[in-house]
């Protein structure tokens, strides 16, 4: 007899939260790797937190441990959690008015009462930490959300102690109710505490940071009075073209750039990738490539302007050599690209047709890209080539 292969089932997908789900996206990750539905899973950790709080703690473990889906997109939630909160504590408030009324005319003191302010404790000190913890990263949200609901569970906590405090003379819980009311003043700083130590931080940031910088420019300053005036006057003695010239003037770049640049991350930039390309062609060809930038400009270092640049600065450094200069003007409306050389210059119409660097690599992609891309003669000679990239507001319609 011959056995029969079964189909394997497929993989069961991966232990993932969602970044767009109710609360945390532990229910929604653990139905899609189970292949359940969502609404089941969330009843079974409700009903399994009534067994010793087991559904509760497996619900915070797997919230704590399960890493969310792969984006850049911040996490959202659909459920309005520290709204709820600040509800049930104020429902909770609402039913103690009655037994609060009784105690001030007949002097009795409730159970009901004590275990009331808990819960509103409870429910206010909850919903600051949330919307300070959670909410505030919450595009949907934000600070002014996370403003609102710390006012008013500050409120509730103030309204818990006044009563605690009022209700506590005379009566035989008043210890717990002293107790009570210190618990909720120290609701109040705890709900505030995020803000405390955010500032706390950012405070020691830039004392640190200060001390860095002062260290930095010490640095700065006797580096500039022996290294880099001994580099420059050795690119000015060798020559721009030379071999000399050109370590001599990479050593320097890189150097100024320690120096100035201080701990500001690699922006992937325009003008950034623009003078790292120009130090490499540097060290390649016999050309002094100098890049300056001004303006405002959003284009990143992988667009089409990027590409088309760097381009014309290979064209501009192995055909015409010596000084390159490259302009960056950013906009609003539009990014402007300026690549100039001090070489004999060429008829692009003289080209022949099977050279594409130009028409391709240069007019063709930023036509392509939306903008476009002009060479022409230099006033004092050489070659320019302009490439121009506008924004969504003025690119062209089809």
């Amino acid at each position: 007899m011959t056995a029969i292969a079964l189909p394997m089932p497929p993989p069961a997908p991966p232990l993932r939260r969602p970044r767009h789900a109710a609360v945390s996206g532990v229910a929604a990750a653990v139905a899609e790797h189970l292949d359940w539905r969502a609404g089941p899973v969330r009843a079974l950790f409700v009903v399994s937190t009534g067994l010793f709080g087991l559904g509760a703690l497996l619900y915070l473990w797997l919230w704590a441990f399960v890493p969310r889906e792969a984006g850049d997109a911040h996490a959202t939630r659909r459920v309005p959690v520290a709204v709820i909160l600040l509800a049930a504590a104020g429902v909770c408030g609402l039913l103690t008015l009655p037994y609060l009324f009784e105690a001030t005319a007949y002097g009795y003191v409730s159970p009901i009462i004590p275990a009331m302010l808990v819960a509103i404790t409870t429910f206010a000190v909850s919903a600051g930490v949330w919307s300070s913890l959670v909410d505030r990263a919450d595009p949907a949200r934000g600070p002014r959300h996370v403003a609102v609901v710390r006012t008013i569970a500050t409120g509730l906590l103030a309204a818990t102690a006044v009563t605690s405090i009022q209700a506590s003379p005379g009566s035989s819980a008043g210890p717990l109710l002293a107790l009570l009311a210190l618990a909720a003043l120290l609701g109040i700083a705890f709900v505030w505490s995020s803000s405390w130590i955010q500032r706390f931080r950012e405070l020691q940031i830039a004392r640190i940071a200060g001390i860095r910088e002062e260290q930095r420019a010490a640095m700065a300053a006797h580096l500039h009075d022996s290294v880099l005036q001994t580099l420059a006057l050795i690119q000015n003695r060798a020559g721009a073209s030379s071999e000399a010239g050109r370590l001599a003037r990479a050593q320097e770049r890189e150097l100024r750039a320690w120096l100035y640049d201080g701990d500001t991350p690699a922006d992937s930039d325009l003008a950034t990738d623009l003078r790292d390309y120009g130090s490499a062609l540097e060290l390649d060809y016999s050309a002094a490539v100098t890049v300056v930038a001004t303006g405002a400009s959003t284009e990143r270092a992988t667009g089409e302007v990027a590409a088309a640049a760097r381009e014309a600065m290979l064209n501009a450094a192995r055909h015409a050599g010596g000084e390159v200069s490259v302009y960056i003007e950013g906009s609003v409306g539009a990014v402007d690209v300026y690549v100039r050389d001090r070489g004999e210059g060429f008829d692009l119409d003289a080209v022949p047709d099977d050279r594409l660097g130009v028409r391709e690599s240069i007019i063709g992609r930023m036509r392509r890209a939306g903008g476009s891309a002009v060479v022409t003669q230099g006033a004092t000679g050489g070659t320019e080539v302009h490439i121009r990239h506008p924004s969504r507001q003025e690119a062209p319609r089809a």
